[in-house]
C-alpha cells in the first residue's frame, strides 16, 4: 500500500501500472492481483487508507474538546499534521479526481464525503455571522490545508502554526459575530 501510494503520487494514477508497483514492491505482478482484482480497487484502498489514518487523527484531537473554535482548530491540526507526515497518502487523497473512471471517482468522492461530514458538523457549530455559506467557508478551509503539501517545507512553520493561522484568518472578529 506504501509503495502504492508513493508511485500514484509520483506518476500519477493513470501513469502508474500494477506491474510498476509490483516490482518496487518485490513481487510478482500477477501476485498483485491476488490482492486487488484492479488497479481501481488498489487506488480505492489506498485511499480508504488515508482517510481512515486522517479521520482517526482528528477524531483524537477533538476528544475532550467543547468550545467550537477550539475543536476546529484542533481538527485542523491533526489534518494537516496528517497530510505532512505522509506526503505519498496526501498525494493521494488530495488529487485531482476529476480524471478517473466515473465510478471509481464515484467511490473515492464517498470516502472523502464520509471524511467532511467531520468539518461538516465543526463548522455547523461555529458562532459564524448570519449569511456566511458554510459550506463555502468549510471547503476554502479543507483547500487551503489540503494545498500546503504542495509548498510546505519542514524547515519553515510547524504544521500546527499554520493550521492555526488559517483558523484564525477565517475567524470573524467579536463584532462581525454578532
Amino acid at each position: 500500500m506504501a509503495v502504492s501510494a508513493r508511485l500514484f503520487a509520483r506518476g500519477g494514477f493513470d501513469a502508474t501500472s500494477m506491474r510498476d508497483i509490483a516490482g518496487e514492491a518485490g513481487m510478482l505482478a500477477g501476485s498483485m492481483y491476488y490482492h486487488f482484482p484492479s488497479k481501481n480497487d488498489l487506488i480505492a484502498a489506498v485511499y480508504e487508507r488515508g482517510v481512515a489514518e486522517i479521520g482517526g487523527a482528528v477524531d483524537a484531537a477533538l476528544e475532550g474538546r467543547q468550545e467550537p473554535w477550539e475543536r476546529l482548530e484542533a481538527a485542523c491540526i491533526a489534518h494537516l499534521d496528517s497530510l505532512l507526515a505522509d506526503r505519498a497518502h496526501a498525494a493521494v487523497m488530495t488529487a485531482d479526481l476529476s480524471r478517473l473512471d466515473p465510478r471509481l471517482r464515484r467511490r473515492l468522492v464517498k470516502m472523502r464525503d464520509g471524511y467532511e461530514r467531520r468539518f461538516i458538523g465543526l463548522v455547523a457549530a461555529l458562532p459564524l455571522a448570519p449569511g456566511i455559506d458554510r459550506g463555502l467557508w468549510r471547503l476554502q478551509l479543507l483547500g487551503a490545508l489540503n494545498w500546503t503539501p504542495t509548498w510546505y517545507r519542514a524547515d519553515g512553520k510547524p504544521p500546527a502554526a499554520i493550521a492555526r493561522a488559517l483558523v484564525a484568518a477565517l475567524k470573524p472578529s467579536a463584532t462581525e459575530a454578532s
